[in-house]
């Protein structure tokens, strides 16, 4: 069965359309895309879509639908997360996206996004030890699963932190003074989410924000999935690569091979909320599991709709 999943966040819009083996039940990668649209561009202070991201974000929609034509597919399951759930006026998108489509997209919640990140980032895991806690850092909002390798789920929750999020309320024109407010900021919302962090045996980082830190730390002259895939860093590292993106200007971060465009004015932000996650994680497991690394999965919520499109059809009408 020829499936697609789409996730649509606050910063970028991914497509993944896959081949399913029913026996093995995992993916077969045919198309695998990313564009950067910023759909959540001023939504944390307004709290609606800016007409100009949401028709950008549109067109990538249009672009999605001509690929899903082409390639067959007999299935679409499309996540909106975090800047959609916070937009009054999502029915825009909503109804635009069944135009272009002719499916209902979901909104998920943050506990149903965690839960969709954990399942795709568990479909392309080797092994671990549980339990494992998956970190899943938009551009909106940042999600936490502690769970087991089996899918079983103890502890799922979201707070409402991401790098593009971040970035707008403390970074856009501030110096050191937005950092510390950014780190306060991040500190109360990780307080908020009630995961038990000083159980987790095994940390796992996704999306655009930790796969472009880890590509940082390896000193990659060009993005390589493939090397960045299961990686796994000393927290030592992981903070020093952070710390660099941080403090290094607009300029540095846009000269490195493996930036992508789209990131190069939020990946200071992104880069400071996966820094105090690791930091928090080091510190609250130094007498229980004593994590002291992560590893990076470049499969995520993408691959977890990609999956829900195989396990409940969802045919679209293109």
């Amino acid at each position: 069965m020829r499936v697609a999943g789409i996730d649509c966040g606050t910063n970028s819009i991914r497509l993944l359309i896959a081949d399913v083996d029913a026996a093995a039940g995992e993916l077969i990668d045919v198309v695998r895309r990313m564009e950067v649209s910023r759909l959540g561009q001023g939504v944390d202070r307004t709290g609606r879509f800016d007409p100009e991201a949401l028709a950008r974000t549109l067109t990538f929609v249009d672009d999605y639908a001509a690929q899903c034509r082409e390639h067959g597919v007999e299935s679409i399951r499309f996540a909106a997360t975090s800047a959609t759930r916070d937009a009054a006026n999502r029915q825009l998108f909503v109804d635009g996206v069944r135009e272009r489509l002719g499916i209902d997209l979901q909104v998920l919640t943050g506990e149903e996004e965690a839960r969709a990140s954990f399942t795709g980032a568990i479909s392309a895991l080797a092994s671990a030890d549980d339990p494992l806690l998956t970190v899943d850092l938009g551009g909106g909002s940042t999600e936490f699963v502690l769970g087991r390798s089996d899918g079983i789920v103890l502890g799922a929750a979201s707070m409402d932190v991401g790098c593009v999020r971040i970035y707008e309320r403390h970074l856009k024109d501030s110096g050191e003074a937005g950092i510390e407010a950014a780190r306060a900021d991040v500190r109360a919302a990780m307080d908020a989410t009630g995961i038990d962090f000083s159980a987790a045996r095994t940390l796992i980082g996704l999306a655009g924000t930790i796969t472009t830190v880890t590509a940082k730390a390896l000193d990659l002259d060009v993005y390589d999935p493939e090397r960045i895939h299961a990686t796994r860093l000393p927290f030592a590292e992981i903070d020093e690569a952070c710390e660099w993106f941080i403090h290094a200007s607009v300029e540095e971060r846009a000269a490195r091979g493996f930036m992508h465009p789209g990131r190069v004015d939020v990946i200071g932000a992104g880069s400071l909320v996966w820094q105090e996650i690791i930091r928090r994680l080091e510190r609250e497991t130094e007498n229980t599991t004593a994590l002291t690394s992560a590893v990076t999965s470049e499969h995520d919520i993408l691959d977890g709709m990609t999956l829900w499109a195989a396990r409940e059809p969802n045919p679209p009408h293109l």
